[in-house]
């Protein structure tokens, strides 16, 4: 799994020219979004691609300790479905992957001597990635690794950490093992650990480019990204998936899916209706694609976005259950219509004026409908809370 031998002294640029990476596919990967986030960098072509890149190099490679508790191992299978380049295989040239259960080829004694080893060698250095809900109640009974309660392990490893990650929902904040009756106590890691950093990457799973743009920042700079109040890299997290979604368009104009299979739902309409949780989730699905697959994420296949990033939503609210807006509005403007002659006559006035009366009329029926929240004043009309919005006329 791991070179240590070599790690004190090569940067990462250093060691993949050692094992024949080419500058072609290296340069490919920094050139997604999610690596060069974290540096400030902004992508416009392959030379910022490449800058970011030169940076990357210059990092040394990260030791990595990876430990499995409650969990499906879906956060580590979609690190290994990117592809150009493959990530799968990169990635071991990134970090120094010192432990991991599902990729190193040691089991038994063997695999807890590299975990030991790699503790020993690399104290106060090595960054702890935690897939999986760690079950609380847990004495032994729900989960044992190498004849320890998953809680006295984690507690063992994360004590030399330099840093903690909580990759995937159940790591974060417990995830479908937390879910009504929890039996085994399921919690994330920072209900746990409490004096070291953490970082929570939610999601189910979390895109992959997240994690790893946060091990290079620490790895080139010695520091973690700025987190919202959840622990969340800001970078990855600052908006809603209704900020930017595809059928957003939609919402704004009162078109909504009504069942599965109908009209609006084939014409690609909004999915509110639905139990879509897009307005009250934030993740960076909707503009930044999972495994290099266009439309790869649920909104892109036709299914409501469940809300797997917030420890409020998913697993707690039925996944078809329509939820209140609160922050949505419609758009204060529409796009102008000119006429080509830079004139009107007074009957084109009139079809126009009728248009954008139409669309602003609908704007406004559409501000009545969603808000669900009682006194907002954002929102003319707004009803109850809890009352479900009515069809639209």
């Amino acid at each position: 799994m791991a070179d240590v031998t070599r790690r004190e002294e090569e940067t990462i640029g250093q060691h993949i020219a050692r094992y024949g990476v080419s500058r072609r596919d290296f340069v490919l990967f920094c050139a997604k979004l999610m690596v060069a986030a974290p540096f400030g960098l902004s992508l416009t072509g392959h030379a910022r691609a490449a800058e970011v890149a030169r940076e990357v190099a210059k990092a040394r490679r990260l030791p990595v300790i990876w430990l499995h508790f409650q969990d499906c191992t879906g956060c580590t299978e979609t690190l290994l479905r990117t592809s150009e380049p493959d990530l799968g295989e990169l990635i071991l040239h990134l970090i120094s992957l010192d432990y991991h259960e599902t990729l190193m080829a040691a089991a038994g004694k063997a695999a807890e001597a590299a975990l030991r080893t790699s503790m020993k060698e690399n104290a106060g250095k090595y960054v702890l990635v935690v897939e999986g809900s760690i079950p609380r109640k847990d004495k032994g009974v729900y989960m044992k690794i190498a004849g320890k309660p998953a809680v006295l392990m984690l507690e063992e490893v994360a004590a030399q950490a330099a840093a903690v990650i909580g990759i995937g929902s159940c790591a974060a904040w417990g995830g479908i093992p937390s879910a009504d009756p929890d039996p085994t106590g399921a919690v994330g890691v920072d209900a746990i650990v409490k004096n070291k950093p953490i970082v929570n990457i939610p999601g189910c799973p979390p895109n992959p480019y997240t994690l790893l743009g946060t091990v290079l920042q620490y790895a080139r700079a010695g520091t973690l990204p700025e987190l919202d109040g959840e622990k969340r890299p800001k970078f990855a997290y600052d908006r809603t998936i209704h900020d930017h979604c595809p059928r957003r368009a939609h919402f704004d104009a009162g078109k909504f899916a009504r069942q599965f299979g109908d009209e609006g739902h084939r014409q690609g309409w909004c999915l509110y209706h639905l139990g879509c949780k897009g307005p009250d989730t934030h993740a960076g699905c909707s503009t930044r694609q999972f495994n290099e697959v266009v439309d790869a994420w649920p909104i892109g296949i036709g299914a409501p976005c469940i809300g797997c990033t917030e420890k409020k939503v998913a697993f707690r609210v039925p996944m078809f259950q329509v939820i209140p807006i609160h922050d949505a509005t419609p758009p204060a403007t529409y796009a102008p219509i000119e006429s080509p002659q830079g004139s009107m006559s007074v009957p084109a006035a009139l079809v126009v004026g009728g248009v954008a009366g139409a669309l602003l009329g609908a704007g406004y029926v559409a501000s009545r409908k969603f808000s669900t929240v009682q006194g907002d004043e954002k929102v003319p009309g707004s009803e109850s809370p809890g009352e479900r919005p009515k069809e639209s006329p």
